[in-house]
C-alpha cells in the first residue's frame, strides 16, 4: 500500500494513465488497516467478459491490445527522474536478481513430484541471460484486466492499475509478461486456455505486440524469446504457489488447485523458447 501510493503520488506527472494518489495513513483507526486515497477515474475493466458498452467495434481485440502496448511502451520511456522516481529500485543487476529470486520461489513451492524441468529452465535462464539495453519503470504484471478502458475511445489505455510491485529495471520484462498473456495460436492449448480474455476477442500476434512496442520505443527485440521464456518459467511457479495454497484450503477460488497441471506446460514452453535461442 505505502510503494503504491508512492508511485501513483509522483508518476502521474509524467504519464497520465496513473491515478493520481493524494494522501496514505499507516494509522489503523482511520479504515481499520493502511490505506490511501486515489483519484477516481470512470471506465471499463475487461476480464471474462465483454463490458456491453464496448461490444460495437469492429477489430476490438486488435484495438485493445495495441492500446495497451502503447500504454505499456509510454511507460518505458518516462525518465523516472523527472518525477521522482529515480530510488523507486536499484535497475542494475534486475535480471539476475529476478531471475535467482523466481528460482528460490521454485524450490519452496515444488511439491515431492514436482516437474525437475522447472529447475533445469532456471540455471537456463540464468545461463542465456541477455545484456540490459536500458533501464526504467517496470510495473511488473501490465495486462489487460490491470487497465482501465474509456467505452468512446477503445484505442487508448484510461488508467492502469496495480502498482504495488513497481520498481526499476528491464522493460523488457514488462513486454514478456505481456507477450506471454498474447499467446499465438500454436502456442500449447493450455497456455491459451489459461489467458483470462473474453473469447469473442481476436487478438493480435505476439510478433505484431512486438512490432508495436518496438516502434513505439526504437527498443531492439533480437533477444525477446528469453523474456518470454522468462515470463512462461516465473507463471509457472505462480501457479505451483497458488495450488499449493489450494489444496491447503487457503484459496477461495475453485480454479487455483487445477493450476498445478499447467506447470510442466509452461516449462517445456520455456524450455523449448530457450531452444531458439541457440
Amino acid at each position: 500500500m505505502r510503494r503504491e501510493h508512492r508511485v501513483l503520488s509522483r508518476l502521474w506527472r509524467s504519464y497520465d494513465r496513473a491515478p493520481r494518489a493524494y494522501a496514505y495513513t499507516d494509522d489503523p483507526s482511520v479504515a481499520g488497516a493502511e490505506c490511501f486515497v486515489m483519484e477516481y477515474r470512470d471506465g471499463e475493466v475487461i476480464r471474462d467478459e465483454l463490458p456491453s458498452s464496448m461490444r460495437g467495434y469492429d477489430d476490438l481485440g486488435r484495438r485493445l491490445m495495441f492500446a495497451l502496448t502503447d500504454a505499456m511502451a509510454d511507460l518505458h520511456l518516462v525518465d523516472p527522474a523527472e518525477c521522482d522516481l529515480e530510488d523507486l529500485g536499484k535497475p542494475a543487476g534486475f535480471l539476475s536478481r529476478q531471475v535467482s529470486g523466481w528460482a528460490r520461489r521454485w524450490e519452496l513451492a515444488a511439491p515431492e513430484d514436482g516437474d525437475p524441468l522447472m529447475a533445469r529452465v532456471g540455471e537456463r535462464l540464468a545461463k542465456a541471460m541477455p545484456q540490459t539495453q536500458t533501464h526504467g519503470i517496470v510495473h511488473n504484471d501490465l495486462k489487460i484486466d490491470n487497465c482501465q478502458f474509456d467505452p468512446d475511445d477503445p484505442d487508448r489505455v484510461r488508467s492502469v492499475f496495480d502498482w504495488d510491485m513497481a520498481t526499476l529495471g528491464d522493460p523488457l520484462a514488462d513486454l514478456g509478461t505481456l507477450l506471454h498473456y498474447t499467446p499465438n495460436t500454436d502456442d500449447p492449448a493450455a497456455i491459451q486456455g489459461g489467458v483470462r480474455y473474453p473469447p469473442q476477442l481476436s487478438l493480435p500476434s505476439q510478433e505484431e505486440v512486438g512490432a508495436r512496442y518496438a516502434e513505439r520505443t526504437g527498443t531492439d527485440l533480437s533477444q525477446i524469446t528469453w523474456y518470454l521464456a522468462f515470463a512462461r518459467w516465473k507463471t509457472a511457479t505462480v501457479y505451483q504457489q497458488l495450488a499449493n495454497r489450494a489444496r491447503r484450503g487457503e484459496s477461495k477460488d475453485d480454479r487455483n488447485a487445477a493450476l498445478g497441471d499447467t506447470v510442466p506446460v509452461l516449462a517445456r514452453s520455456a524450455d523449448t523458447l530457450l531452444d531458439q535461442l541457440g
